[in-house]
This record gives structure tokens, sequence and C-alpha cells, in this order.
């Protein structure tokens, strides 16, 4: 790359869910991450609390060259979660852009 650089954003988001098992669990976040995923062109999985019937941890990360756009982008699909899985209690959100 000569002068450019690209930019990783990366979204945490931490969830409660309804769930009382880890395959209704499973549904639920395969559910989001494939919504997510197909809206957003992003990359997204299920990283952390696996063995957590009521607890999910999504990381959703998007490659960009404008730091601004990669920012919209993170918000609008934590908006886009937090609005679609109404049932579900969001505990926190966080993100972070990484100039490579």
């Amino acid at each position: 790359m000569s002068g450019e650089s690209a930019i990783v954003g990366v979204l945490h988001l931490r969830f409660r869910l309804p769930s009382r098992t880890l395959k209704e669990k499973r549904s639920i976040v395969k559910s989001v991450v494939e919504r997510v995923r197909n809206r957003y062109n992003v990359s997204a999985a299920e990283a952390a609390s696996l063995d957590s019937p009521e607890i999910a941890c999504i990381v959703i990360a998007c490659v960009s060259n404008s730091r601004a756009h990669a920012d919209t982008v993170l918000q609008e699909i934590a908006r886009f979660v937090s609005e679609e899985r109404l049932d579900a209690e969001l505990l926190g959100i966080g993100t972070e852009l990484v100039t490579l």
C-alpha cells in the first residue's frame, strides 16, 4: 500500500438473552449474526460466554478506507441490533477503530 491505510472497525455487543438452553441461545445468536452479515456486508461471530445460555457476546468487524465511514457503519449496526432484538437486553457496547 503506497501511503494509503485501511481502517478496521470492531464492534463488541454483550446481551442478556431470554434463553434457558444453549440451543435456544444459538438460535437467537445465529439469527442476529446472519441478519447483520447480510444487511451490512461485515464479518460477525459469537466470541465469548459460549457456555452461558443467557449471555451472548457478538463481535462485528468492518473494513473501510475512512474512520468516519467505519464508525458510522458500526453505530448503525448497534442501533439495528438493539431495535431488532427487543427481547434481548443490551448490556454493553464497545467500538474500536484500528488503522492498518
